[in-house]
């Protein structure tokens, strides 16, 4: 496995820096390698058998990881934030072998476990004094089952192999430059790429320092970013917009200093969710750093990318990434002309093996070796902006195709309003009618002069006809708007 073989170069080196203290890539190999014979229990190999996680982030979390890999195992990475109703989903969707839980979540497990005749394994049991062989494992084998974001449908479990994982990060190395001398700050959950393989993986395969805090905290967060420690942050635009909202709360000379050492990072990522303009130019103005956009889902890991160098323009994903091909088609799977959008097909070492048990569902999401990712894009002057889902993002009234993206972006623009969904209702004259659900800054504005306001902004046909106000807009763990979620709101 390669990302072993690299950690091994460099034993000395430090990897993680959890809990207060710094571990090496030869602490990490050590400890994953103790977990893995526990694992075996004398066998020879794992031969890809499912072992459920449920641990914080931090040094447990990627020794228990990397024990299960080299195990020949699959990670199947469990959310901390899960309530009982869908930990049970995710056990009985992939039937684990063993669940590995960090002590304070045996109580929450321990009943499904039970249930399901699963093994519990805490986390700070696992000694053994066995040595048998670990067993090599193939590129082709499976690493990860990391589950959808279940926005639009039920989660399906994405089965991620070893060679897709090398695949993603070695395009992400060469695409945003990293160096063994990188030192990123991790604030997202480790059972979704964004976190998993943008952030720990990319930064272990480079001989980086990834660091962890136990919760996000926007107050922590500056501090570590204000300490001229870091070289990346990489987060998601609900955690940008938390960042700035607490900024702006500081006396200057404390904004002043976080500038200075903001300013000093060489890198700065917003993902997993579109990126507000509006968010975008306020960073830069605070930091001096313009977030780099880019695009990708758990199927696929990254696909488009804004340059490293170069221009990084707002709204849009930038181009294809090194390794990556992109072709936007119709409905009957045929590329679009220029200027014309289309959905996303993508093709590439990155696109997962298959669907856990769903071989129905692989089957359809490939159309002769092209993955269809169901959302859309459109090319603009050689950058793709990106339109949202097929199935919740492009409304249909009256005739038209409408980007509830575009439309939302353009209300996250009223000085009243603090953030947006669009989502299309059903309506027997138009097929869908355009609805908006909104928070607001502090008074709630009149719906009639939200309108007015938006009429030489957008087309007649764009404006919403329904407008309700809430106190905040339902998300997942990632902070993407849940659109079925924002439809039963009317």
């Amino acid at each position: 496995m390669e990302i072993i073989h690299r950690a091994q170069r460099h034993p000395a080196r430090f990897a993680v820096i959890s809990d207060d203290r710094a571990y090496t890539y030869g602490e990490l190999l050590a400890a994953s390698e103790q977990i893995a014979r526990i694992l075996l229990k004398g066998r020879p190999d794992l031969a890809e058998a499912r072992i459920a996680m449920m641990v914080p982030p931090g040094f447990d979390y990627v020794s228990v990881q990397w024990g299960i890999w080299r195990a020949g195992g699959m990670a199947v990475p469990l959310a901390l934030s899960y309530p009982a109703a869908e930990l049970r989903y995710v056990i009985e969707t992939t039937t684990p072998e063993v669940i590995i839980a960090a002590p304070g979540y045996l109580d929450q497990l321990r009943p499904i476990a039970d249930d399901h005749g699963v093994s519990l394994l805490p986390t700070d049991e696992m000694i053994s004094s066995a040595r048998p062989p670990l067993p090599e494992i193939h590129s082709s084998r499976g690493a990860l089952i990391l589950f959808t974001s279940g926005t639009t449908s039920k989660p399906k479990g994405v089965i991620i192999t070893h060679h897709n994982l090398e695949a993603q990060v070695t395009c992400l190395t060469e695409a945003w430059g990293w160096q063994p001398d990188d030192h990123i700050l991790n604030v997202l959950p480790l059972y979704h790429v964004h976190g998993i393989t943008n952030i720990l993986t990319t930064a272990l395969w480079n001989g980086a320092l990834c660091e962890f805090l136990p919760k996000f905290e926007a107050t922590a967060v500056w501090s570590r970013l204000g300490s001229s420690e870091l070289t990346l942050f990489m987060a998601v635009p609900t955690i940008y917009a938390k960042l700035i909202q607490h900024y702006e709360a500081q006396p200057p000379s404390v904004q002043v200093r976080w500038t200075d050492a903001s300013m000093r990072m060489r890198l700065m990522v917003s993902g997993s969710a579109a990126l507000p303009v509006t968010i975008l130019e306020r960073w830069e103005t605070m930091t001096g750093q313009r977030l780099l956009e880019r695009y990708g889902m758990t199927e696929i890991g990254m696909a488009l990318s804004n340059p490293l160098k170069g221009e990084r323009r707002a709204g849009h994903v930038g181009r294809p990434l090194p390794g990556v091909e992109i072709r936007l088609v119709n409905n009957r799977y045929q590329d679009v002309s220029p200027g014309e959008s289309g959905e996303i097909m993508v093709r590439s070492a990155n696109v997962f093996r298959e669907y856990w048990n769903r071989p129905e569902a692989t089957a359809e999401a490939f159309i002769d070796g092209w993955f269809r990712t169901g959302d859309m894009a459109i090319i603009q002057n050689g950058y793709y902006r990106i339109l949202g889902r097929s199935s919740v993002d492009i409304l249909k009234s009256g005739g038209y195709k409408l980007s509830a993206l575009e439309i939302e972006e353009v209300f996250r623009t009223h000085p009243a309003l603090r953030d947006v969904a669009v989502v299309g209702l059903p309506d027997e004259t138009y097929g869908q009618i355009v609805a908006l659900a909104a928070t607001v800054q502090s008074a709630i504005p009149e719906p009639d002069e939200i309108l007015v306001w938006a009429k030489d902004k957008l087309a007649p046909y764009k404006l919403p006809r329904k407008i309700t106000f809430v106190a905040e807009l339902p998300r997942n763990a990632l902070g993407k708007v849940v659109k079925p979620r924002v439809n039963e709101l009317f």
